[in-house]
């Protein structure tokens, strides 16, 4: 009898380096860069990816197996070369030239390893430019019965206005940045108003706004909202990966049941640190354990089970 694997996190999406101008080769993508961040916080997520069987393709699973990730789901394609996006940054913020047909865009359904119908799907909306992962993406999402966080990333041409509101519908949680929320709310003025209308068009409960050195806002379906801002003093290398970052703390802080207040502290601190470094992710654990330390026993707990679609009712949006 086939042992039912437990119930986890699941990223799906793109894993690829981020290549920048001062020759730095970072590793990305949004799904790697939560998956990343929510091991280091002592959660077990499942990375549904897909690479080239090349040396950029090796190194991924070297950094994961090293990292302590599970491989299972990251897929190997003799066909297409792994993902790699070349960055170019003005004043800080970063513009990305992603390649095309790259190995995310071919993650292929019928290789998925044993998933549950019950876990906590997360997702954006990059690697869904091809038809081929679009498709097991819509096929996991038909299946799944938990909880699903859509994180908007809109990469021209990669993305129609369609398609993404289309993909927003019945998501538990959804994520994107104030630029982000003008594109796909043009006809609303002011972003309160964009997010009260993002929030009652796809049914969502919770709507987060990040606005880079402004903070973030977290609308809820209920009409209530807080905020939270970084602090005005802080070390700036590049905003890439700042809101995968957030989203991780975010995660974390539904999983643990924090509250919601104290969780958009964290995550905005985290978020901080994060643009402190070279790209997304940190490779030294010493960097996480400052954050273990300082948010205590309550990330020592083992944590409730993930919850289904009525009980998890977070959505974020960030930068």
């Amino acid at each position: 009898m086939d042992r039912i694997p437990e119930r986890r996190p699941i990223m799906f999406g793109e894993v690829l380096f981020d290549m920048f101008p001062d020759g730095s080769v970072v590793l990305g993508g949004a799904p790697f860069n939560v998956a990343w961040h929510l091991q280091a916080f002592g959660l077990n997520p499942l990375l549904i990816s897909r690479v080239g069987s090349d040396a950029l393709g090796r190194q991924i699973r070297s950094a994961m197996l090293g990292w302590g990730m599970d491989c299972s789901g990251l897929q190997l394609d003799s066909a297409h070369k792994t993902g790699c996006v070349n960055v170019t940054l003005d004043a800080g913020e970063p513009f990305f030239d992603i390649v095309p047909n790259s190995a995310f865009d071919f993650i292929d359904r019928y290789a998925l390893p044993p998933l549950r119908t019950d876990g906590f799907l997360y997702h954006g909306t990059l690697a869904l430019r091809k038809s081929v992962s679009r498709e097991t993406l819509l096929e996991l999402r038909q299946h799944n019965e938990g909880c699903s966080f859509v994180d908007v990333n809109l990469r021209s041409p990669w993305w129609s206005l369609e398609t993404v509101l289309e993909l927003l519908v019945g998501a538990c949680r959804i994520k994107l940045n104030h630029a982000e929320l003008d594109k796909l709310v043009p006809e609303e003025s002011g972003m309160d108003s964009k997010a009260r209308w993002l929030l009652g068009e796809t049914g969502a409960q919770r709507l987060l706004v990040t606005r880079g050195q402004q903070g973030a806002r977290l609308y809820m379906a209920d009409g209530s909202s807080c905020q939270v801002a970084p602090a005005p003093a802080y070390k700036l290398v590049d905003t890439v990966g700042a809101g995968d970052a957030f989203s991780a703390v975010m995660l974390l802080g539904q999983i643990r049941e924090w509250d919601i207040e104290l969780t958009m502290e964290r995550a905005q601190s985290f978020a901080t640190a994060i643009v402190g470094v070279r790209g997304a992710i940190v490779r030294h654990r010493s960097f996480y354990q400052q954050f273990l330390d300082r948010w205590g026993s309550t990330l020592k707990q083992s944590g409730p089970a993930l919850r289904g679609k009525s009980q998890i009712s977070d959505v974020a949006v960030l930068s």
